[in-house]
């Protein structure tokens, strides 16, 4: 049994937010229940993986990254500890890292920052779970990543909240020369509501960013969440994606792309699907070119599901439950490497709770 299976009985939260209690074919986890510590190891040489508190204790350049990605907010500088991820130069893990930060306690407010730094020529992938077994709360996650020059983050975030629970994450992204930042995030379970706006800095010539985004308004909900990537170096390449379906809750999708060299390339794309009368959908694509050598662009669509689908699906054998979820599935796209299957059954779940009779 790992240390993980031992320290939270919810396993089924884990699950449903990508964290794996057995740690199968991850490198390292991290776990903190409200504001404690509760799991913290790494399996991968070049890899650090400590509390950010401890990070700054032990590493006196990790302070170095404290605050540089974002403007320094004192009203957050007392933060509930969080994460920092290091992959050292060259390091290269065949497994992610994986995180969770989780609240037991109704009614708190969790705030943590996280640092995480891949170094010149690194790579690394890190899945991390945010979810609660209480109904209310609030969570603050201050998020930064730095990405040194020819190095690859790919970082997939999961959230799954209780009905009242507010979060307001702050992200900040610098990509040096020829870096790539992916960011996939997936909200399926909102809570009452969530703010993001995570912003990448593209500092270096031919570094990248990639926004993927993966959103789900129940009833009662509203997520305001967005990307923007600002391209202040040459052949700097960004993409902002995402997919959202409304069960009767509301979404704005922002996206702003800011092209400020020549030769950047950059994509903006928003694509919506109300399934509930009540529900609502607001693309907010915002291109802002500063050369006149680039190239932006960007497409918004919002529509329902064509019946002739659900019809075609039908004649081969499903139900119409069956063949809505399969088309919403497809639309999502939520097949991300390393993430458990239980994430297609929430899904199917969420569309099957639903008043059909709408659809």
């Amino acid at each position: 049994m790992s240390d993980v299976e031992k320290t939270l009985p919810a396993q089924r939260d884990l699950l449903r937010v990508g964290v794996d209690p057995e740690e199968k074919e991850r490198c390292g986890t991290f776990l903190q229940d409200n504001d404690r510590v509760v799991a913290c190891g790494v399996r991968q040489d070049g890899v650090d993986l400590l509390s950010t508190r401890e990070a700054l204790e032990r590493f006196p350049e990790a302070r170095g990254y404290l605050w540089r990605a974002l403007k320094e907010d004192l009203e957050l500088d007392e933060f509930q500890n969080g994460y920092f991820i290091r992959a050292r130069e060259g390091v290269k893990p065949l497994f992610p890292v994986q995180s969770c930060l989780y609240m037991s306690r109704e009614g708190m407010r969790q705030h943590v920052h996280n640092i995480v730094v891949v170094e010149e020529g690194a790579e690394l992938h890190v899945i991390t779970g945010c979810t609660s077994s209480v109904r209310k709360g609030t969570h603050v996650g201050v998020s930064e990543f730095y990405i040194k020059k020819g190095g690859k983050l790919h970082f997939t975030m999961i959230h799954a909240w209780g009905d009242e629970v507010e979060t307001l994450p702050r992200t900040g992204a610098i990509v040096e020369e020829g870096g790539v930042f992916i960011s996939d995030y997936i909200c399926m379970h909102p809570g009452k509501r969530i703010k993001m706006y995570p912003t990448a800095y593209l500092v270096g010539p031919g570094a990248t960013a990639r926004f993927h985004s993966v959103l789900v308004a129940v009833p009662g909900a509203l997520m305001d969440v967005g990307s923007r990537v600002y391209l202040q170096a040459p052949d700097t390449r960004a993409e902002v994606i995402s997919r959202a379906v409304s069960m009767g809750g509301a979404i704005i999708a922002r996206g702003h792309l800011i092209g400020e060299q020549p030769h950047v390339r950059a994509h903006l794309e928003c694509r919506g699907l109300l399934l509930k009368e009540g529900g609502l959908i607001h693309a907010v694509p915002e291109l802002e070119g500063r050369s006149i050598d680039l190239e932006m662009t960007h497409e918004a669509a919002v529509g329902k599901i064509a019946q002739e689908k659900v019809e075609y699906l039908m004649a081969r054998g499903l139900t119409e439950d069956e063949a809505t979820a399969a088309i919403v599935r497809g639309f999502l796209n939520v097949d991300i490497i390393g993430l458990p299957d239980v994430l297609r059954e929430e899904l199917d779940k969420i569309i099957q709770q639903s008043d059909q009779e709408s659809l």
